[in-house]
């Protein structure tokens, strides 16, 4: 099949692009868009991982790469919608360093496009099968969820962490269904796919949640060191890693209230001590859920190549995304 994931990726994702690229091409035909150049490449790129991810774990339980490849292409465009809302709601201008969507077409039509690719593929896997389109639509809304979830506010957090609204679970919270639950789904249609049996299909999800969790802490992680090498951090990044440090760092609660209220703050000495702290703990935890991950489909698969791969994958894949850890890279 492939002698590691990156290679599988190479392998599959042309295919995967040209169906992506048709069914995207079709739903902005369908609504009237300024049609720039820089909205059609907005809407492409990214590496595809959870829709190549669907596409090994259809190969791997014995399916067809054909059957995966219309599944694969539909966890990408929610993939791809759920990035529009977030740049929007983050106020993030650039995207896999082009604009983001939003600041080519404005918030609202943005908003409306991630709509329609939501919906529409809420459609298209529906027609496949029922399996499929629930298990798409619950991811949607899911992941919508884990959104609604995070702070925003820098003097609301403030007050709701002094009230004891928020505490370290919240953390968990946000993971699972923020990244988790759309590997969780990637990997569940890949068995559905292959009509694995139910308790496969059961498996293999929990294996793409325990995967999508660690790859969201490398990604908090990646960020958390990013300030340690500035040596500073401000109110609203301070506001997007406040779950993180609440779980990982609740010694740091005083620290965080200073910087809501105060909007910056140097990472220095004691600090930085601790930040560095918090970090290693991180790294702990994107291994023991990837162990986990693994454990998922221990039992499931005999040893051979193609088992192999799938039984590896959990680390290459948080290897690649710590190898082009910029956001922009669209991961």
């Amino acid at each position: 099949m492939a002698d590691n994931f990156q290679d599988y990726i190479a392998k599959v994702k042309p295919v995967l692009d040209q169906t992506y690229d048709r069914w995207m091409a079709s739903l902005t035909n369908v609504v009237v868009l300024k049609g720039s150049a820089g909205l059609w490449d907005a809407l492409q790129g990214g590496k595809k991982i959870r829709g190549c991810l669907l596409c090994l774990v259809t190969e791997s339980m014995g399916g067809a790469l054909q059957a995966a490849i219309p599944r694969a292409a539909a966890i990408e465009l929610i993939q791809t919608a759920t990035l529009i809302h977030d740049d929007f709601v983050d106020q993030d201008t650039v995207r896999r360093k082009l604009p983001a969507v939003w600041t080519l077409e404005g918030a609202r039509r943005a908003v409306l496009l991630g709509d329609v690719i939501f919906a529409s593929a809420i459609k298209m896997m529906s027609d496949l099968s029922c399996e499929d389109g629930a298990v798409v639509s619950d991811a949607i809304a899911q992941v919508a969820k884990g959104a609604l979830h995070e702070p925003l506010e820098p003097l609301e957090l403030v007050r709701q962490i002094e009230s004891g609204l928020l505490d370290d679970s919240l953390y968990e919270q946000i993971i699972h269904l923020k990244t988790g639950i759309l590997f969780g789904a990637a990997c569940r249609m890949g068995a559905v796919a292959a009509q694995a049996p139910l308790h496969i299909r059961d498996s293999l999800q929990r294996y793409g949640w325990r995967i999508g969790e660690a790859y969201q802490v490398a990604d908090d992680l990646q960020e958390i060191n990013r300030h340690i090498v500035k040596q500073r951090i401000d109110s609203k990044h301070m506001v997007s890693l406040a779950p993180t440090w609440l779980h990982f760092a609740r010694d740091l609660k005083p620290f965080l209230l200073e910087v809501l209220r105060n909007g910056t703050c140097e990472i220095t000495g004691d600090c930085q001590a601790r930040f560095q702290q918090a970090a290693k703990q991180m790294q702990e935890d994107v291994e023991q859920r990837l162990n986990l991950a693994a454990a998922e489909i221990r039992d499931l698969l005999p040893d051979s190549e193609d088992s192999g791969l799938i039984r590896r994958t959990p680390w290459e894949l948080i290897a690649m995304f710590n190898a082009h850890s910029d956001k922009d890279t669209g991961y």
